[in-house]
């Protein structure tokens, strides 16, 4: 690849749904889970922060619900 590309020429416009793809959030794990994720991210060259979304992604789809235990 080149070290440096000339864009000044082009007519290059932002991607208006890019902000409406992902919010970064800050959540806080327990080490066991995380430790979890970042082992399975290893296994399957996929980032943990992606496997994450992933696996609550599917919770939220099929809209599982806890359970206490109460």
């Amino acid at each position: 690849m080149r070290k440096h590309y000339d864009f000044s020429k082009m007519n290059a416009v932002r991607n208006p749904y890019a902000k409406l793809l992902k919010q970064q959030i800050t959540i806080r794990l327990d080490c066991e889970t995380l430790g979890y994720f970042k082992k399975l991210a290893e296994q399957t060259g996929v980032a943990y922060q992606n496997l994450i979304n992933f696996y609550l992604s599917e919770c939220a789809r099929k809209k599982k619900r806890l359970s206490f235990g109460v």
